[in-house]
């Protein structure tokens, strides 16, 4: 069935699906990224130390890292060559509608060279009733990020400083499914829409040791050049605590941008707010 004809039959049935996918639609496609309390990429960005900056040609070192992200998503967005629509959503009302989230990331240092990744998967859906004639409106959408860096640290010979140039890229898989059922099957419909990109990244991460326990990290990105987005950004700082040689805990603040926009889909998106991170290092 075509979006045209998908159309009129809604209008029929006494939805606008020009309204009810926008409006699901701005709600629902930048949440993929607001997981409530979750493992996520660079919330500690790099294996927090418990000592001085390790000297290079030191071994391996390894974090895994958890973390919840209290985001708020504020932008534009727009699918099936429909305008675009202004977006402005709190954690809070993000948090009502998720349904899942799995994600993870895992961190690696070795001697002056940096490796990060992520894995980061989310789901989000609703159901409404529509119309006067017991219509339902069942929303889902599902989105997969993927992350991966390497970085090289600078020879800075700043005591306790670790500053990294780095390269990488983002992947972003969106899947939106809205499913119509009427009480006139002849009006009922599917849409299942889904959108891939992945976008060349490049930037720095910084480590600093204020003392044997205290610790500050940040990262900042820039990337997309029109290869997969326009431009995409991510940035945050950190403070964080190390408990004992194998546990720390930080607290700080995360922002990432994307502007994509091709073959009537638009995601021009601002995530952003506070974090706590859980790390492992062994």
């Amino acid at each position: 069935m075509t979006a045209e004809a998908s159309t009129t039959i809604a209008a029929d049935a006494g939805y606008s699906q020009d309204e009810g996918i926008m409006t699901r639609f701005r709600l629902y496609a930048p949440l993929a990224l607001v997981a409530a309390i979750s493992p996520a990429y660079a919330a500690d960005v790099t294996p927090a130390p418990v000592e001085e900056v390790a000297p290079s040609g030191q071994g391996w070192r390894f974090q895994a890292t958890i973390y919840g992200w209290a985001a708020g998503v504020s932008g534009d967005t727009g699918v099936l060559g429909l305008p675009p629509k202004s977006v402005d959503i709190t954690f809070l009302d993000a948090l009502q509608d998720l349904e899942g989230a799995l994600m993870g990331s895992f961190g690696a240092e070795y001697g002056d060279w940096l490796f990060l990744t992520d894995l980061m998967w989310t789901k989000v859906g609703s159901n409404e009733s529509v119309g006067q004639n017991g219509g339902s409106l069942d929303f889902v959408q599902k989105q997969l990020t993927a992350s991966a860096l390497v970085g090289y640290r600078l020879p800075l010979d700043i005591p306790n400083l670790a500053l990294s140039a780095t390269a990488g890229f983002r992947y972003q898989h969106l899947d939106v499914e809205l499913d119509f059922d009427a009480a006139d099957p002849k009006l009922s419909f599917d849409v299942d829409r889904s959108k891939s990109w992945i976008d060349p990244t490049v930037g720095f991460s910084l480590r600093y040791n204020i003392n044997d326990r205290w610790f500050i990290n940040a990262l900042g990105d820039v990337g997309g050049f029109d290869v997969g987005s326009n431009l995409t950004a991510q940035g945050f700082a950190a403070v964080g605590y190390n408990w004992t040689k194998t546990i720390s805990t930080s607290l700080g603040y995360r922002v990432i941008y994307t502007d994509y926009e091709k073959d009537g889909f638009v995601y021009d998106m601002t995530q952003q707010g506070v974090f706590a991170g859980l790390g492992i290092h062994f």
